[in-house]
C-alpha cells in the first residue's frame, strides 16, 4: 500500500487539476461571459465539477480512514502513562509498550529514551460512578459503555 503522504499528494494535485481546468472549459465555450448564451450548460457543467470535487474528498477521506486504521490497531500496545512540559517545544513523556514503561524525552525532530523503568509506575484505573452523580449522568455512562461493548 502507498504511504499516507504519497496519497494525499496525488489527491491535492487532482483537486488542483480539476479546479484549473474547469474554468478554462468554461470560458473556452461561452464567449467572455460564461452565462452569454450558455446558461444551463454552464450550471451543468459547475455541478458535474462539483460532484468530482466532493467524490474526490470522499474517496481521500476513506483511504486516509483507511491507513489511519492500520496504525490505530498497533496503537493498542502504547499508551501514554504521563507527560510533562519542560519547555516550549520539549516534553518528557511516560509511555507503557507492553508490560514496560519508558521515560522518553520528545522535542522538534528528536525523540530520544531517557531511562527504561525496571518496576513500572502504578497508573490509577477510572473512578467508578459515584452516589453524588446525577441520575442523568449515571444512564449516559452506561448507554456509552453499551455502546462501546457491542
Amino acid at each position: 500500500m502507498l504511504p499516507r503522504s504519497c496519497l494525499s499528494r496525488f489527491f491535492i494535485r487532482l483537486l488542483a487539476v480539476s479546479a484549473l481546468c474547469l474554468p478554462a472549459t468554461v470560458l473556452a465555450e461561452g464567449a467572455g461571459s460564461p452565462l452569454a448564451g450558455g446558461g444551463a450548460a454552464y450550471l451543468a457543467q459547475l455541478v458535474v465539477g462539483l460532484i468530482i470535487v466532493l467524490a474526490a474528498i470522499v474517496v481521500l477521506a476513506f483511504f486516509m480512514r483507511r491507513i489511519t486504521g492500520v496504525q490505530s490497531r498497533l496503537g493498542s500496545e502504547f499508551r501514554v502513562v504521563s507527560g510533562i512540559s519542560l519547555g516550549a517545544r520539549e516534553r518528557m513523556l511516560l509511555v507503557q509498550v507492553g508490560d514496560k514503561q519508558l521515560l522518553v524525552g520528545v522535542a522538534p525532530g528528536r525523540v530520544q529514551t531517557l531511562h527504561v523503568l525496571d518496576e513500572p509506575i502504578a497508573t490509577e484505573l477510572p473512578k467508578a460512578p459515584s452516589a453524588s452523580e446525577s441520575p442523568f449522568a449515571s444512564r449516559l455512562r452506561a448507554a456509552l459503555n453499551r455502546g462501546q461493548s457491542s
